[in-house]
């Protein structure tokens, strides 16, 4: 395994001194600005990740269109459940294939959004499908298409997963979304799609307290995630990807609390790279 971090794209792809400044050499690069996905920018990121000795392990890609994260607004909001931003949001991720195919980057990444529970509902199947268009084009190119954990069960992904059946689809697990979302325990969802774990969110969190707002993000050590237990039932899957931070705040306090976090992990397990 080997540590690693967000780093959104900046600068028309000079943004690889956010990676470097912790000793580290693998990111996902992130982006929500479809300006980011062209050519002469794919090209600027792949010659200063290989400048910079950077890894990108996955394009983490964005979708147009309004993002509400809460239980109120973001059924209706987020990834490729509501009706009227799906086509618009199933291009945008081809775009965003096709520019990780350039940059040599294996997958992308996204939320799908909050995929119905009931398998009868309408809007089951047309997400389905959107899906499978998606990672058929990720196919032909090579790539394979994983999902963000947080707004589905452990069993709607898996269950998801199975119904879209393109065989080249994985999971990128973010253990405290799974709690901020009230949707399941991040250690046991490991017995029900571990074997779908590419890539895994190293970030920390508590669960909700109301029916309306999700749980807070936490720094490492301080939500509910119980890492040490976590990193061990991870390795008995026999997981030996990539750890990426990611600390949704900004400033001072993210530099240090991913430092905090890189030490962390290195207590846990001294055979994680750095």
């Amino acid at each position: 395994m080997q540590i690693g971090v967000i780093n959104s794209i900046t600068n028309g792809g000079r943004c690889f001194e956010h990676v470097s400044q912790f000793g580290l050499h693998v990111c996902q690069l992130c982006s929500w600005d479809m300006a980011h996905c062209t050519r002469e920018i794919a090209a600027t990121v792949q010659r200063e990740a290989n400048m910079a000795g950077v890894r990108i392990c996955a394009m983490w890609s964005g979708v147009p269109g309004p993002a509400e994260w809460n239980f109120a607004k973001g059924p209706v909001t987020l990834g490729l459940v509501p009706p009227e931003y799906r086509a618009s949001r199933v291009a945008a991720l081809k775009q965003w294939a096709d520019f990780a195919a350039w940059i040599g980057a294996p997958a992308i990444i996204t939320h799908c959004g909050f995929i119905p529970e009931n398998m009868t509902d309408p809007e089951f199947r047309p997400v389905v499908a959107a899906i499978r268009d998606i990672a058929t084009h990720c196919k032909k190119l090579g790539l394979e298409f994983w999902f963000e954990t947080g707004q589905e069960t452990p069993v709607v992904l898996l269950r998801t997963i199975e119904q879209v059946g393109t065989g080249n689809l994985g999971i990128n697990l973010d253990p405290a979304n799974l709690l901020m979302y009230g949707k399941g325990n991040p250690i046991d969802a490991l017995d029900v799609f571990g074997t779908y774990v590419r890539n895994i969110h190293i970030k920390d969190g508590v669960c909700p307290t109301n029916g309306c707002d999700l749980g807070h993000e936490k720094p490492i050590g301080e939500g509910k995630v119980n890492f040490p237990l976590f990193m061990c039932r991870l390795k008995e899957t026999g997981f030996d990807g990539d750890l990426i931070i990611e600390r949704e705040i900004s400033g001072d306090q993210q530099i240090k609390d991913i430092r905090h976090t890189i030490d962390y992990l290195r207590t846990l397990d001294p055979t994680i790279k750095g």
